[in-house]
């Protein structure tokens, strides 16, 4: 199959898949393309959101639809490294009565993983799950094992309850491609949700793409082309989130204090190409790029005093630098 086949077959699996998850999912259409060109990119994806919008739901949900093995870990302020990549156990051989070591393999032996309240647990488990997710592959007494492919991380965060947390670092967060923002349904979405949640009839999921299937379409978009006069919109676009560059704009240079790393830049243009694939097209333009800036930038910018003080958050400031560059 060549490359406009693929494009063009991942568009109708990109359609199926929607359709399958909103059997179970009511809403969310936004964040549930940014789940699956996360997952199309080998991104992973922070979720930020209040008790009970079903962000556990919509992993599973997803996970389903693409016939992955999903694995959820509870973060919890006792939780150990070895409780998320595994550990190793004695182990007696009943005929020779020899004992060996035997590595039992964690929950991070799966292709999604739902982090769920990550910041719920000391900075050291947090970089264990942290470290996998870069180098997709967990080291124990000197032995490497590679993890599952696809290889795919949503960690949820509760932004109400702060007491007893572990913020993430922000060169932890750094790891994130998106960091993604449930709201709350509209008031028809909430009636559709009661109506299907409180009723008997159970909704069955059809897979749509298998792992393999995954890891080919994430060599795809690798191959996507993208022209240059994009690559320098979003190359742009993330130095003038730094103060110290000489083309942030003055409202950088008071609101920001550090701003977006390369990773950023790479991350938006990886977006952009995954997006434009999903919706037919064969390479991206300039409004893929804006489109996910938000997603990408917010949680890598770390505002000042001065916006802190005058209530500017992170998106009222890349919301300003899109206007800027209109």
């Amino acid at each position: 199959m060549n490359d406009l086949e693929a494009v063009r077959k991942l568009t109708q699996a990109y359609q199926a898949m929607r359709t399958e998850i909103s059997k179970v999912i009511v809403g969310q259409d936004l964040v549930i393309e940014h789940l699956l060109i996360a997952l199309l990119a080998r991104g992973h994806c922070l979720l930020v959101g209040v008790p009970g919008l079903a962000k556990t739901l919509l992993i599973k949900t997803l996970s389903e639809a693409l016939e992955l093995k999903f694995s959820r870990i509870q973060f919890t302020p006792d939780l150990m490294p070895s409780d998320i990549t595994g550990t190793e156990i004695i182990e007696e051989n009943v005929s020779t009565g020899q004992k060996a070591f035997r590595y039992v393999r964690g929950p991070v032996f799966a292709n999604v993983i739902l982090a769920d309240e990550i910041n719920r647990t000391p900075p050291k488990t947090q970089a264990a799950l942290l470290e996998a997710m870069q180098e997709h592959h967990v080291t124990a007494a000197g032995q490497t094992y590679r993890l599952d492919e696809p290889f795919f991380v949503l960690a949820t965060q509760n932004p109400i309850e702060q007491e007893g947390t572990y913020p993430l670092p922000e060169a932890q967060l750094d790891r994130f491609m998106f960091n993604l923002w449930l709201d709350y349904p509209t008031f028809e979405e909430e009636i559709q949700i009661v109506k299907s949640t409180t009723s008997p009839s159970q909704a069955s999921l059809r897979p749509v793409l298998t792992g393999d299937q995954i890891t080919s379409l994430q060599d795809l978009i690798r191959r996507v082309p993208v022209a240059d006069n994009v690559v320098q919109f979003a190359v742009s676009l993330v130095n003038r989130t730094r103060p110290q560059s000489s083309v942030a704009p003055a409202f950088v240079k008071s609101w920001v204090r550090w701003g977006a790393g390369p990773r950023a830049s790479q991350y938006l243009i990886l977006g952009a190409k995954t997006r434009a694939v999903l919706h037919g097209r064969h390479t991206p333009d300039i409004e893929d790029v804006r489109s996910l800036a938000n997603p990408v930038l917010r949680h890598r910018i770390v505002p000042s005093f001065n916006a802190e003080a005058e209530g500017i958050g992170t998106v009222e400031i890349v919301d300003k630098l899109l206007s800027a560059s209109d």
